[in-house]
C-alpha cells in the first residue's frame, strides 16, 4: 500500500487533516498518566491511539502527540529528501533503493521504555537501543525465479528519539535492491526484556513517499524468533492477498489459533474455546462452592469463552482453578487509561475495600434499612465509615462515587450521587405509571411483550407445575379497564402487555426458597394500552408451585383503595421488580450481550487475517470485551460473587442465564428488528418509517434504537458492497466462512444444527449478520446498561433481590400477617435488599454505568477507516453525520409533550440511544463495544 504522491507539504496537510480528526485538543489532559502505579495495575493494557504522526517539509519526521500538545522534530536522514522513487521500491537502472523505517513505540507506565529515562545511565540506554529491536521488510511479490517468498531485509533499529513524554520513536535503514517489489508487511521482534507497545510503523522511500503501518499492538518480551506479522493497511480477501503476503497470513491466523494445549501466559495472543467451567470455588469451599459446568453438555448448554488453560481442580476435574489473573489474548486488555479507571483502584476497590467496611460499621449484613429516611440520607448525608487510614485511596479510586466530606476522625463517609430518577420525582417509583413506563424507556426494555392470545398459558408441564392457565381472568382485567372493552376486543386491538417472567423462573422457585434469606415466584404483569399512549398497569400474579410438602399457591393483585390491598398491591410490584431485575442483569444485559458476543471475537480472531476487510470491519465492536468478561468470571458472576450475594437467584444464577440460553436465545431473533417483531412490539409493514409498525407508537427504545439500527445498517452495507459485489464473492471467501461456521460449531456450539442460523451466501446476508453482530456488541449493550445506576442506583425503584414472601401466601403465617398488618411500610422494606446488599448493587451500578476517559464511540472519527479507499471513508463520514443528526432527533423527541412516554413532569429523558457522550455516569452514550 502507498500513500498518494504528495508533496513534502501536501503531506503534512494530509497528516493534519487526520489529526484533526484523531487528536485530543492541545489542552487536553494527559492520555496516559504519568505517575507511579503499582506494576500489578500494569499487567494489562492497549494505550490509547492519539498521537499523529507525519513528515515535515525539510525532509523531518514530526510526532505530535496530543496529550502533551507539542511537537517533536526528529532529522531525517538526506535519503529521505528529493523525489522520483516509486512506490515498488524498484530501483533505477539496476540499483538499490535507501529506505528508512520509523517505529513509533508508546511509553507506558512502569513498563518498557519507563526505563530509558535519564535515571539510567547513558550506557545502559545506548546497550539497550542498540539491539533492543529488529525489523524485517517484506514483499509483497515471490520470486520470479523460484515462485517462492522473496528474501526479507533485516535491520536493527539504529536511532531513538526520547524527548517527548509518551512515546519513543525508533529508525532503522534499509537497501531495498531493485525490483524488491512493494512493501506489504514488516517483521517486528523486540529483543528487550520487557513487552512494548508498538503504535505504528512507518516505511519511508528515498524520494519521500511513505506507507504508514498501524500496528497498534504488543510485542512480548524477548521474542527473538517469534517475530510479529504487520500487514499494510491495505485491506485484501483471501484470494486477492499479493503472492508474497500469502504465507505470512496463513502463519499468522495459525499462531493466533494456537495449539489447543497449555496454560496460558499473559503476554500471548492466542484465541481458542472452553467451556465455563471456572465459576465455582470447589476447591477452596467444597460441595458449597462448587458450580456446575455451563456449555458443552444438555443440561446447561452455553456459548464459549476464552480459554485460559489453567489446570483442573483436584476435587472436581470437570472445573478449571481459580488461581491468579483470568488470561484474554494481550491485545484485549484494557488500556493503561482505562485500566487505572476501573481495574486498579475502581471496582476492586469498591468491591474488596468500601463495602468491607461498611459490612463492618453495619454489623449485620442481613439487617434492613429501619426506614426510607435512612435511605435517602445515603445520597444525602452517606453511610459513616469507620476510621481506617487504609480507606484514604478512595478518593483516587472512585471520584464520583465516594466523597471524603470532612478531615475529622469519624466524620468520613460514603456518600451516592443522588440517581436521575430521584432529581427529577424522588417518589416516582411509588407510581404505576413510573412502573409501567420503564418497560418501555428503562433499562430493561426487551422484557415487554404483546398479549397474543387469552387467556394466558404456560408451556411448562402441568404434572409438576400446576394447571397451566393463568389465574389472571377477563372479568378481573376488565374490571381494571373500568369496562371499557372486552378483553378478546383488547387482544385483538393490540392493547394488552405483559411482563412474563413465569416460565423462566417457576422450575427454580423451591430451589431458591432452600437458600437463605431469599424468594422467588414464577410472574406475570398485564398492562393496558391507553389512549394517550401511556400503559396502565392492571394486574400481577404471583405463582409457587407444588410441592412435596404444599400445594400450589397462586394469587392475583391489582391496585386497590383498600389500604391492605394497596400495601401488597406495592409488595407485588416490588417482587416483579426484582425479578426484572434479575432477567435484566442475567440475560438481557450478560447472556445477549457479554456472553453472546465473545464467540464473534474468538472466531474472527481465529479465522481472519488482520488483513481481512470484515476483520477490519468488526475489530472496533470488540474493543475490551474479552477483559471485561474475564473481570466478570472473577468477580460479579462467579461463584459467591456480586451477582450471587445481591440477586434473588443467588447460587443458580448462572444456571437461570444457561435455561434462558437454551429457551429463548436465537442469533436471528438478536437484530432489533426481529427481536420487536417476535415480542410482538411491532409487525413488519413496508410502507412505514423502518419498514415496521410499532404496537406502541411512544416506545422510546425502539423509537431511537431503530435510528441508530438503520445508521449501522447503511454503513454496513455500504462497506459489504465495497469488497463483495457478488453472491459467489461472499459464498468464494474461505476465511469469512470458516469464521461464520465456527462461530456456529464452536462458539456457540451447543446450538449448532439449530435450523435458524443465517448463510452467508449473499451480500445482503453479510451485511445483515454484521449489522446485527454490531447492534448488539454497541447499541443492545448500550441501552442496557448505561441507565443501570439512573434507574436502579435508588434501589427501591429496582430491588435486585425479595427477601421475603408476600404476607397473605398460603399457609398464611398469623404472626408475620399481624407484622404486616400493624406495620406495612417496615415489610415492605424487610422484603427490599439489605443494607449492605442495596450499597455493594449500588456500588457497581455506578461504576457499570460509567463511560471511561477514553471510550470510542459508534460512529467517532477515532476508529474511522485509515486506509485510502475513498469509497468507504466517504460512507463512514455518512455515518457519522448521520449519528450527529440522531442526537438532535432524540432531544427533539424529549421535548415533545405528546410523547408521554418520554416527556412530562418529573420524567426522565430518555438518552440511551444518544450515540457520543462526555465521561462519566451520563445515562447516554453508545460505544463501539461492549466495553463495561
Amino acid at each position: 500500500m502507498s500513500l498518494p504522491q504528495l508533496k513534502p507539504s501536501s503531506l503534512q496537510s494530509h497528516h493534519r487533516t487526520i489529526a484533526s480528526r484523531r487528536i485530543l485538543p492541545s489542552s487536553s489532559s494527559s492520555t496516559c498518566s504519568s505517575s507511579r502505579l503499582p506494576s500489578s495495575s500494569l499487567s494489562a493494557g492497549r494505550p490509547g491511539r492519539r498521537c499523529a504522526r507525519a513528515l515535515g517539509g525539510g525532509g523531518q519526521l514530526i510526532v505530535r502527540c496530543a496529550s502533551v500538545g507539542s511537537s517533536e522534530v526528529v532529522p531525517a536522514s538526506s535519503s529521505i529528501g528529493g523525489g522520483g522513487a516509486s512506490s515498488d521500491m524498484a530501483g533505477k537502472g539496476g540499483a538499490s533503493v535507501r529506505v528508512k523505517a520509523v517505529a513509533t513505540v508508546k511509553v507506558t507506565v512502569g513498563g518498557f521504555l519507563d526505563g530509558l529515562r535519564p535515571s539510567r545511565t547513558m550506557d545502559d540506554v545506548n546497550d539497550l537501543i542498540g539491539r533492543s529491536m529488529e525489523l524485517e521488510l517484506v514483499s509483497a511479490e515471490l520470486d520470479a525465479k523460484t515462485g517462492k517468498e522473496k528474501q526479507t531485509i533485516k535491520s536493527y533499529a539504529h536511532k531513538v528519539a526520547d524527548n517527548d513524554l509518551h512515546i519513543v520513536t525508533y529508525e532503522a535503514d534499509f537497501n531495498v535492491p531493485a525490483g524488491f517489489g512493494p512493501v506489504g508487511a514488516v517483521l517486528v521482534a523486540n529483543e528487550h526484556g520487557t513487552e512494548m507497545f508498538l503504535e505504528d510503523v512507518k516505511v519511508v522511500t528515498a524520494g519521500g513517499n511513505s506507507d504508514v503501518i498501524r500496528c497498534d499492538s504488543w510485542l512480548p518480551p524477548k521474542s527473538g524468533d517469534a517475530k510479529r506479522v504487520f500487514f499494510a493497511n491495505k485491506p485484501y480477501l483471501p484470494s486477492q492477498t499479493p503472492p508474497g503476503l500469502q504465507g505470512y497470513r496463513k502463519n499468522d491466523l495459525a499462531k493466533k489459533r494456537g495449539d489447543g494445549t497449555g496454560q496460558r501466559k499473559a503476554t500471548d495472543r492466542v484465541y481458542d474455546y472452553d467451556v465455563y467451567n471456572d465459576l465455582g470455588s470447589g476447591e477452596e469451599l467444597g460441595a458449597a462452592g462448587a458450580r456446575p459446568v455451563l456449555g458443552g453438555n444438555k443440561q446447561f448448554p452455553y456459548p464459549r469463552r476464552c480459554r485460559t488453560g489453567r489446570p483442573r481442580s483436584t476435587k472436581d476435574p470437570q472445573s478449571e482453578t481459580r488461581s491468579g489473573d483470568v488470561y484474554v489474548p494481550r491485545d484485549e486488555a484494557f488500556s493503561e487509561e482505562k485500566n487505572v479507571q476501573f481495574s486498579v483502584k475502581t471496582l476492586q476497590s469498591v468491591l474488596h475495600a468500601a463495602v468491607p467496611a461498611v459490612q463492618s460499621t453495619l454489623i449485620d449484613p442481613n439487617q434492613g434499612f429501619p426506614s426510607f429516611f435512612v435511605i435517602d440520607k445515603l445520597f444525602e448525608d452517606g453511610v459513616e465509615l469507620p476510621r481506617a487510614e487504609e480507606l484514604g485511596f478512595l478518593r483516587a479510586a472512585v471520584p464520583r462515587l465516594l466523597e471524603f466530606l470532612r478531615d475529622g476522625p469519624g466524620d468520613k463517609v460514603l456518600l451516592f450521587d443522588a440517581p436521575a430518577n430521584v432529581q427529577k420525582d424522588k417518589f416516582a417509583w411509588l407510581r404505576d405509571e413510573e412502573f409501567a413506563r420503564e418497560t418501555l424507556a428503562g433499562i430493561n426494555p426487551y422484557a415487554i411483550e404483546l398479549v397474543k392470545e387469552f387467556p394466558l398459558k404456560s408451556k411448562l408441564d402441568p404434572a409438576v407445575y400446576g394447571p397451566a392457565e393463568s389465574a389472571i381472568t377477563a372479568e378481573l382485567l376488565e374490571a381494571q379497564m373500568g369496562h371499557t372493552m372486552t378483553v378478546a376486543e383488547a387482544v385483538k386491538s393490540k392493547r394488552l402487555f405483559m411482563l412474563d417472567f413465569h416460565d423462566l423462573f417457576l422450575p427454580y422457585v423451591h430451589k431458591i426458597r432452600a437458600l437463605q434469606r431469599t424468594t422467588m415466584y414464577g410472574s406475570r404483569t398485564i398492562m393496558f394500552l391507553t389512549d394517550d399512549g401511556t400503559l396502565r398497569l392492571l394486574a400481577i400474579e404471583l405463582t409457587r408451585p407444588a410441592s412435596a410438602t404444599m400445594p400450589q399457591w397462586r394469587q392475583v393483585f391489582t391496585s386497590s383503595t383498600d389500604t391492605t390491598k394497596s400495601w401488597l398491591w406495592r409488595m407485588a410490584k416490588s417482587h416483579v421488580r426484582a425479578h426484572d431485575a434479575g432477567h435484566h442483569e442475567l440475560v438481557t444485559h450478560w447472556l445477549r450481550t457479554h456472553c453472546a458476543v465473545e464467540p464473534y471475537i474468538l472466531a474472527a480472531n481465529r479465522q481472519l487475517s488482520e488483513m481481512h476487510p470484515i476483520y477490519q470491519l468488526l475489530r472496533p465492536h470488540f474493543r475490551y470485551t474479552m477483559r471485561i468478561n474475564a473481570l466478570a468470571r472473577s468477580a460479579l458472576i462467579n461463584g459467591g460473587g456480586i451477582i450471587e450475594l445481591t440477586f434473588s437467584p443467588q447460587r443458580y444464577a448462572m444456571e437461570l442465564s444457561s435455561v434462558a440460553y437454551d429457551k429463548l436465545w436465537r442469533f436471528d431473533m438478536e437484530a432489533l428488528p426481529a427481536d420487536l417483531v417476535r415480542r410482538g412490539m411491532a409487525e413488519e409493514d413496508p410502507t412505514a418509517e423502518h419498514g415496521l409498525k410499532l404496537a406502541i407508537k411512544d416506545y422510546p427504545f425502539a423509537n431511537d434504537g431503530l435510528l441508530i439500527w438503520d445508521a449501522i445498517k447503511g454503513w454496513v452495507q455500504a462497506y459489504v458492497s465495497r469488497y463483495y459485489p457478488t453472491a459467489a464473492s461472499v459464498s468464494g471467501d474461505a476465511e469469512l466462512q470458516a469464521f461464520w461456521t465456527e462461530v456456529r460449531t464452536e462458539g456457540h456450539g451447543d446450538k449448532k444444527d439449530a435450523p435458524w442460523w443465517p448463510k452467508l451466501d449473499t451480500p445482503e446476508s453479510l451485511a445483515h449478520t454484521l449489522t446485527t453482530i454490531i447492534w448488539v456488541a454497541a447499541a443492545h449493550h448500550a441501552a442496557v446498561n448505561f441507565g443501570q445506576y439512573d434507574f436502579g442506583g435508588y434501589f427501591p425503584n429496582r430491588p435486585s433481590i425479595a427477601r421475603t414472601n408476600m404476607p397473605v401466601e398460603e399457609p398464611v403465617d398469623a404472626a408475620a400477617f399481624e407484622k404486616f398488618l400493624d406495620n406495612p411500610d417496615q415489610a415492605l422494606r424487610e422484603c427490599f435488599p439489605s443494607q449492605v446488599q442495596a450499597t455493594l448493587v449500588m456500588a457497581v451500578l455506578d461504576v457499570l454505568s460509567s463511560h471511561s476517559p477514553d471510550e470510542e464511540y459508534l460512529g467517532g472519527m477515532e476508529t474511522a477507516p485509515w486506509g485510502e479507499d475513498t469509497t468507504v471513508r466517504a460512507a463512514y463520514l455518512r455515518f457519522n453525520e448521520q449519528l450527529k443528526a440522531v442526537e438532535g432527533i432524540i432531544d427533539g423527541r424529549n421535548k415533545n409533550r405528546k410523547l408521554k412516554n418520554r416527556c412530562g413532569a418529573g420524567i426522565v429523558p430518555y438518552q440511551l440511544m444518544k450515540p457520543f457522550s462526555q465521561p462519566g455516569v451520563t445515562g447516554k452514550g453508545i460505544p463501539n463495544s461492549t466495553s463495561i
